[in-house]
């Protein structure tokens, strides 16, 4: 894995969501995917769960290096207690949207900053409350079938076609609804001297 100029940044995924979003901060940054069993820990919490993922995937790839700041970032959805991954089926994408209709359900993005040369390991899980309106099983099934969101924690893209779904959004960063919380990764970056407005 050959190095970029400064900053050395890279993104420990191979999310084609999460290289747009930081695309918006800088275009320099290179992509790695991160070898971690994201199996979930006995009794372990959802917010747990996506911290300790977050790390290990920046880690897993800083490992790789001499230099550089880390990426690493995790998704879950949360439901009455539920953890909720990918449908990655239509018929399980109608199940989860079934459950949410008419109501609330939070999603949780951890997101790490680890710094090769250091060691050093930022670390945050960001909240995200999605409202959803109350929905017929045409309109589910029809919108799983327009947009096919099987890869999508909660069986929705909320950039797309997702947001017809529902009545309200409520969080500090709409972009850590589609994986990767820019505010609060811009601000690990500048903690690490790096600040995308003048590099």
């Amino acid at each position: 894995m050959t190095e970029p100029t400064l900053p050395a940044l890279y993104l420990a995924s191979t999310s084609t969501y999460r290289r747009q979003l930081l695309a918006k901060l800088t275009p320099q940054f290179h992509t790695a995917k991160p070898d971690v069993d994201e199996t979930p820990l006995v009794n372990e919490s959802a917010e747990q769960l996506v911290r300790r993922l977050a790390v290990a995937k920046a880690q897993a790839v800083a490992a790789s290096l001499s230099t550089g700041l880390v990426i690493g970032s995790d998704q879950v959805a949360v439901f009455n207690n539920d953890i909720i991954g990918k449908p990655h089926t239509a018929e399980n994408a109608l199940t989860q949207l079934r459950r949410f209709s008419g109501n609330c359900v939070t999603f949780l993005t951890g997101l790490a900053l680890v710094n090769a040369q250091s060691g050093n390991i930022q670390v945050i899980v960001e909240p995200f409350n999605v409202s959803f309106r109350t929905l017929t099983d045409a309109e589910i099934i029809a919108y799983i079938k327009k947009e096919q969101p099987l890869d999508c924690a909660g069986s929705f893209k909320s950039e797309g076609l997702g947001i017809s779904l529902f009545n309200k959004l409520s969080g500090d960063d709409p972009n850590s609804l589609i994986g990767l919380p820019l505010i609060r990764l811009n601000q690990m970056l500048l903690n690490e001297g790096v600040n995308v407005l003048l590099n």
